[in-house]
């Protein structure tokens, strides 16, 4: 049996630096219904107390199916820490410096949401670079109803020493 080593303990066999990400890679983030006890959690987080986001027949009364989900609350769901991607970076991520995000078409409770990431914008910079992200999410009518985008300051990797 060999020795427990806690650095080799990681959700990813490997540390990824900024030179390691290519445009185009995609980070699926997993699936989630949108479930009434998610609205009334958002909800107590948020401190959001109108009723089109927790009171369904408000809701009803003017049209709509069910309870509408906050903005805020479709965009938390492409968190990069609901996926793989901070994982990645653990030693080479210096910081998320930005987020936006545009909502193209409401979510309801019972809608179920597919997030995911890909790699839109790699900014080279001297010892770090800038991973940009573009952001989606789907409903489960693949209709877009969130694109967005965030980036993040990653380091290089450190040039291996020369002979001294």
């Amino acid at each position: 049996m060999t020795e427990f080593d806690p650095s080799r303990h990681r959700m990813v066999a490997e540390q990824r630096w900024f030179e390691d990400f290519a445009i185009g890679e995609r980070f699926v983030l997993p699936s989630r219904t949108m479930t009434e006890a998610i609205f009334l959690a958002f909800q107590a987080a948020s401190g959001d107390n109108h009723p089109v986001h927790y009171d369904a027949e408000y809701c009803r009364a003017r049209g709509m199916p069910h309870m509408l989900a906050h903005g805020l609350q479709t965009l938390i769901q492409t968190a990069p820490g609901a996926g793989l991607f901070p994982f990645m970076v653990e030693e080479s991520l210096v910081g998320f410096l930005e987020q936006s995000s545009r909502f193209l078409k409401p979510v309801f409770a019972g809608d179920t949401l597919y997030p995911a990431l890909a790699v839109a914008e790699l900014a080279p910079r001297r010892t770090t670079g800038v991973v940009g992200l573009a952001s989606t999410v789907h409903n489960q009518r693949r209709e877009l109803v969130l694109e967005g985008a965030m980036r993040f300051v990653i380091r290089k990797r450190e040039p291996a020493a020369g002979p001294g």
